[in-house]
């Protein structure tokens, strides 16, 4: 591909006989020649792995503008500082520019002395090979220092760059549950309870004779989780966060997770939760909520949900502020018929991660008294510690019917 070699506008200098339009039409034409041949070089950089996205192809069109396109040197060290994200993109960046231009590199200085090699440690981002709705395609991975930083920064402060990262790292949690003994049996080869039925099918089929005991063991499967997230208007800072920590769960568990939104009505989300794509699953979830940033009416949702078979028997976690437009004393009747039911019921408050926050509100005072755990929910950290509560790696607490702390 000799002839893709990018070339300076010609012309430009020297009019023809049309004059200066004719100049200019041919400098706009050699301009979009130059932009098809680079925007080519880009596809195949990212065929090879080398993270030239939209972004960085228009650095380089725009490096090229003021360059002479027409030398290779100029063109090769304009994309090699605006199309590589990193020291490991230059091995690529080298075979594709010399397999897409048909020359040869251009010689580079070796500096003298010890060369040292440094590994930084990165966090994958999450969707690599999916469509990811509001991240930014290319993007450069954080370092662990930088998520280390934002593993504790409260939700509501981020800036939009950083909600979107925590938003990655949340889909990389670990989705696992407490197992709980189902009435199911499955075959054991090794011990366990006597299987009349499959040791009497096994003598059957021998015509009578005696054959070797069958046995079984109870098969364990994942504990249920019944969430309802809180979108009103006092917790639209962290809604958002919250819905991809469910989306997380549901994904890691799709037939043991049942996820609400909770406003002034009951809405089931579940379905909208379990697409694969993040962006998609949130976009079905804003369009399914009648009530997003409305007020609260917690008392009569958990009434609604207790008509439900979900409840029982699952670890039911809510997640809100506890500002309640309803009776407190109804919010309180409902929470005791609910942990009557519940396995266990986990309130989750993002403003219970500020040292200075005291539950002082009528609905989280009704409530409290009946609540298993009472944790924050403001950061990525607090999400890794509700992840494991949920996984069954923190143990169990009674719920204190005296009133739980703080």
């Amino acid at each position: 591909m000799a002839d893709a070699r990018p070339r300076p506008p010609a012309g430009r200098d020297t009019p023809g006989p049309g004059g200066v339009t004719d100049a200019r039409e041919t400098a706009a034409g050699d301009a979009m020649r130059i932009a098809r041949v680079v925007t080519g070089f880009a596809r195949a950089l990212r065929a090879a792995g080398v993270a030239a996205d939209h972004h960085r192809t228009g650095n380089f069109l725009a490096a090229l503008g003021h360059l002479d396109a027409a030398d290779g040197r100029n063109v090769y060290w304009a994309g090699r500082l605006t199309l590589c994200a990193g020291p490991g993109d230059l091995p690529g960046y080298d075979r594709c520019f010399a397999a897409y231009f048909s020359g040869g590199l251009p010689p580079q200085r070796r500096a003298r002395g010890t060369t040292v090699t440094v590994t930084r440690p990165v966090a994958v981002p999450y969707g690599a090979g999916e469509r990811e709705g509001t991240g930014e395609p290319g993007a450069p991975p954080a370092t662990a220092s930088d998520i280390e930083v934002l593993r504790h920064r409260d939700v509501a402060r981020m800036s939009e760059a950083e909600r979107r990262e925590v938003h990655r790292l949340l889909a990389l949690l670990r989705g696992a549950r407490q197992p709980r003994r189902s009435r199911r049996h499955r075959p054991s080869p090794h011990g366990g309870a006597a299987d009349p039925r499959r040791t009497i099918r096994e003598i059957l089929r021998h015509g009578g004779e005696p054959a070797r005991l069958r046995r079984r063991v109870r098969e364990d499967r994942p504990r249920r989780v019944v969430m309802l997230v809180d979108v009103s208007g006092s917790m639209a800072a962290y809604a958002g966060t919250l819905l991809r920590f469910a989306h997380a769960l549901v994904r890691a568990e799709p037939r043991a997770t049942e996820v609400f939104s909770a406003g002034t009505r009951l809405t089931r989300i579940t379905a909208a939760l379990r697409r694969r794509d993040p962006g998609l699953a949130m976009d079905e979830c804003f369009a399914a909520i009648p009530d997003w940033s409305g007020g609260t009416r917690l008392g009569e949702e958990l009434r609604a949900l207790l008509r439900l078979p979900d409840p029982r028997g699952a670890i039911v976690v809510i997640a809100s502020d506890g500002w309640e437009r309803g009776p407190a004393d109804l919010l309180g009747a409902q929470m005791a018929r609910l942990s009557r039911l519940a396995r266990r019921v986990v309130w989750v408050n993002p403003h219970k991660g500020d040292p200075a926050y005291r539950p002082l509100t009528a609905g989280i005072r009704a409530a409290l008294p009946y609540v298993t755990d009472f944790v924050a929910g403001h950061s990525l950290a607090a999400y890794e510690e509700l992840a494991a509560l949920l996984a069954g790696d923190r143990p169990v607490r009674a719920a204190r019917k005296g009133g739980a702390g703080a």
